[in-house]
């Protein structure tokens, strides 16, 4: 009797163990995805894109020539490890487990930069340091085409409802303070959704190329960059993904919270259901600046 007892007192405890212990499981199996696997793959002390994340076994880097969009982005500069998400208003971002690095980026103050703006920046400024300037130039959601230049010669819009009118009512500025504030401009009218009809799709997953965007159009949306690239013998690409977020904030460098023997690279799939950080792409599109 003493031992049937005894059989049964364990038995309960065990099941009582076993339901005791689901939610740590649970707890376990989703903190272990916001953890880098790989930890060679990663070099804390390195200050850029490229020298922080070392590339997969077999994988290499592709090439691109000195001054190119791509070279630029690899070599960003990067905050020190374990930087943290900061928003605009100086507050922690409350998701601070699903990134490997923070782009040296300033975030304004006036909380416009989100995530296609962040993108707009890196690209404007990438124009501008490339002595490119007449190519910095974007459209409004209204589909009408805002040019930096236009902005320098003094040229301003007057926006009511759909329709927009350029008209001279300031002076020539060609300054890199009247650059921001041409910036402004564009966060403010700009986004996702005009992104998304304005830039150059990417339509088969071997075009795929490092400075390509991954890009749900809408409001809201969002956008993310690819921010390097490594092929392997067969031909098979990887990428890190780097990208802004609303509300604005610093920009950063993500995990791959999916697939930890690679991460933080990605293998990308066309019309692919994708997570990215906090973020998942049920229909993933990609597109390029043109």
């Amino acid at each position: 009797m003493k031992k049937t007892l005894f059989i049964l007192v364990l038995l309960i405890a065990v099941v009582a163990l076993a339901f005791q212990f689901k939610p740590v499981k649970e707890t376990v199996e989703y903190v272990s995805k916001a953890v880098v696997s790989k930890p060679n793959l990663i070099h804390k002390d390195s200050l850029t894109i490229k020298s922080r994340v070392q590339t997969p076994e077999g994988y290499v880097r592709l090439k691109y020539a000195k001054g190119s969009f791509q070279e630029y982005l690899r070599n960003y500069k990067l905050k020190p490890f374990g930087s943290k998400i900061i928003n605009y208003d100086d507050s922690e971002y409350y998701w601070q487990q699903g990134h490997i690095g923070i782009l040296d980026i300033p975030v304004p103050k006036n909380g416009l930069q989100q995530c296609a703006d962040a993108l707009i920046r890196i690209r404007s400024e990438y124009l501008w340091d490339a002595n490119r300037k007449d190519e910095i130039g974007f459209n409004f959601t209204s589909g009408h085409y805002c040019s930096w230049l236009k902005y320098a010669q003094g040229f301003r819009p007057k926006i009511k409802g759909n329709k927009v009118t350029f008209s001279k009512t300031a002076s020539v500025n060609t300054s890199k303070e009247n650059f921001y504030k041409y910036l402004n401009l564009i966060y403010m009218y700009s986004g996702t959704l005009s992104l998304s009809q304005e830039l150059k799709a990417v339509t088969t997953i071997n075009d795929l190329k490092l400075g390509d965007m991954l890009i749900l159009g809408g409001s809201p949306g969002h956008i993310v960059m690819l921010g390097d690239e490594a092929i392997n013998e067969k031909g098979e690409k990887l990428f890190l993904l780097f990208q802004g977020n609303t509300p604005a904030q610093s920009v950063h460098l993500v995990k791959n919270l999916e697939d930890s023997e690679i991460s933080p690279w990605y293998n990308l799939k066309m019309d692919a259901v994708i997570p990215v950080s906090n973020f998942t792409f049920y229909d993933s599109k990609f597109a390029r600046f043109k």
